[in-house]
């Protein structure tokens, strides 16, 4: 086979490809057996039909096209690794020449691919780099403030007989209505004022109202049918509450905890806050860091992955193509596909090894962020397919701790920080620290779009971060189905878009890890076998129509400005469409008919 690679952008390759004949005798083979086991031909049982009458009675054109439609996958892939093509959403691909329509064994298939890329990123020196935290204070305010919140948890609801204020609890009923038409009703529903996590405006409303009292306000409806539409919403708070909490003495500490007395409650709830400050030290240095790279570096991103990061947002969003939103949140998004892409460099430049640990830590913190039980949330990940993209997440993180190792952070003192991590500014044969945990936080791009899709598999095998590694997320996960708790995550992370391409061999040789794990993973955790999504196959472009549209979704990583991404659990991906060759002659278009 012969690729030759042109550079239409520092985002977007075209390639030419030419396959002989010779290499797609066995897809014709294999095509011919696949027809023939789908057709009943008198006088012969099913399956048995010979190649020759196959051929009779189809016609050639229609088993190459079966042929070139199974095997464009294969060649696309192989192209793309020989080109060291590091491709990132859907290849638009056209078959310019079919062989073996006239009869004959001889000839090239021909065919053009057009694909967006990760481009190069020359990354600086990171030892000249230095970042500047202010560091997370713990003090007596900071172990007042968990003291409080633990003894929330025990606190009682009591009436009270005023209107409510802000911070108390009702209990309500609302009736929304558009035009007179009753849409939905609730009632007896508990809700503390000031959460936000109602209708907007409710807040408001309720504020000064006491039992019984009734008032009426617009806002947008978040669910149901009508989702979207302005509704008049009547509101009745049929009690109000406050909660009292206990007072903080021994005879409390020995209720709330392990220790007899006061003190030694809050010692401990002192050390929980040094541990986190440590956390969130680290945290605010990547954050740190990632800003002062995006800044120096000018990251180029494919415009058409930008147009399906907004559409798939506007889609989870139930809002139109077009919509005005969509413009609002374009900046974030080039700026997470930017921080995406400038993790990828950092992971290609640095040999990171993820273990079980690591692995099993790291998907309990995204439990804790979606509120989930660990075991729970490792089985909807194994049963949605998604180990292998929270396996990558998991190795773009320890990169970056590996990278931030390298920097030299500061406190608003002047002061160096150590932040107790490891790593190596070499690279070339880098070696990653064996960590046990997995990074606390990280945050790659600040106001990243809410809501987004789960990045598409890129199409090229093996040329891909996540698909060096698709095999190797399994055994990371062999325990963590039974080993994950909650509580070892403090801190919160959602998981980012799949890795773009790489071209490392040294990356492609961990395959085979990932693959064992995911595979443990699924026998550890009850009642979650590992389904691995499938892999996408491009389809040819027609020559009557534009490029093919993506059937899926795509995602732009979600991170807020400092440690809390979006709360949106990975989906399943759908399986991708299966290309059909292009007719290039009437017999091809005759015989489809047929």
């Amino acid at each position: 086979m012969k690729t030759a690679v042109e550079k239409l952008s520092p985002t977007r390759v075209k390639l030419n490809v030419e396959v002989p004949f010779a290499e797609l005798t066995p897809a014709i083979e294999q095509a011919t057996k696949k027809i023939a086991d789908q057709v009943q031909i008198p006088g012969f049982r099913k399956g048995r039909v010979p190649s020759r009458l196959v051929e009779q009675r189809f016609g050639r054109p229609a088993i190459m096209q079966e042929a070139v439609n199974d095997a464009l996958p294969d060649f696309y892939q192989q192209a793309a690794l020989e080109a060291e093509i590091r491709p990132v959403g859907r290849p638009e691909v056209e078959i310019t020449d079919v062989p073996g329509l006239d009869g004959k064994d001889e000839g090239d298939l021909k065919f053009v691919v057009e694909q967006d890329v990760r481009p190069e990123i020359e990354l600086p020196d990171l030892s000249t780099i230095e970042v500047e935290i202010e560091e997370p204070a713990v003090n007596d305010d900071a172990v007042q403030v968990r003291l409080d919140a633990l003894r929330e948890r025990f606190g009682t609801l009591v009436g009270v007989d005023r209107p409510a204020a802000d911070g108390d609890f009702v209990s309500l009923d609302m009736v929304a209505t558009i035009d007179g038409e009753e849409i939905e009703t609730v009632e007896g529903v508990s809700y503390r004022i000031g959460e936000g996590t109602m209708l907007d405006g409710l807040d408001e409303a309720l504020i000064g109202l006491s039992a019984g009292e009734t008032t009426t306000f617009t806002s947008e409806l978040a669910g149901g049918d009508r989702a979207g539409e302005k509704a008049d919403v009547k509101v009745t708070p049929q009690s109000v509450k406050v909660r009292e909490l206990p007072e903080a003495d021994d005879e409390f500490a020995e209720l709330a905890s392990e220790f007899d007395t006061i003190d030694e409650l809050k010692a401990d709830l002192k050390v929980q806050a040094e541990r986190d400050a440590e956390g969130n030290r680290v945290a605010l240095a990547r954050n740190a860091f990632l800003e002062k790279i995006l800044e120096e570096l000018d990251i180029p991103v494919p415009e058409s992955l930008v147009a399906e990061e907004i559409s798939a947002h506007l889609q989870n969003e139930g809002k139109p193509e077009g919509d005005p939103h969509g413009e609002e949140i374009r900046e974030d998004t080039e700026r997470a596909i930017r921080t995406q892409f400038l993790l990828d460099a950092l992971l290609e430049t640095r040999e990171v090894e993820v273990g079980q640990k690591d692995l099993m830590n790291y998907m309990a913190q995204l439990s804790a962020t979606y509120g989930m039980d660990p075991n729970q949330f490792i089985q909807m990940l194994a049963q949605s397919g998604q180990i292998e993209a929270v396996f990558a997440e998991a190795q773009r993180a320890k990169a970056l701790d590996v990278a931030l190792a390298d920097v030299t952070v500061k406190n608003a003192s002047g002061d160096v920080i150590d932040l107790g991590l490891e790593g190596s500014s070499s690279e070339e044969g880098a070696e990653a620290p064996a960590e046990e945990n997995a990074p606390a936080k990280k945050a790659p791009a600040k106001k990243a779009p809410a809501k987004k899709a789960p990045a598409r598999k890129p199409a090229a095998k093996n040329t891909t971060a996540a698909a060096a590694k698709s095999e190797d997320a399994a055994e990371a996960t062999e325990t963590a189905a039974e080993e994950s708790p909650a509580a070892k995550a403090p801190a919160k992370k959602a998981p980012a878009r799949k890795p773009a391409a790489k071209k490392t061999t040294a990356a492609a040789a961990k395959s085979e890890d990932a693959a064992e794990a995911t595979e443990t993973a699924a026998e550890e955790a009850p009642k979650a076998p590992v389904k691995k999504a499938p892999a996408r196959k491009p389809a040819a472009k027609k020559t009557t129509a534009a490029a093919a549209k993506s059937e899926d979704a795509a995602e732009a990583t979600e991170a807020a400005a400092d440690t809390a991404p979006a709360k949106k659990a990975p989906a399943k991906k759908a399986p991708a469409r299966k290309p059909a060759a292009k007719k290039t002659t009437a017999a091809a278009e005759d015989s489809t008919e047929s």
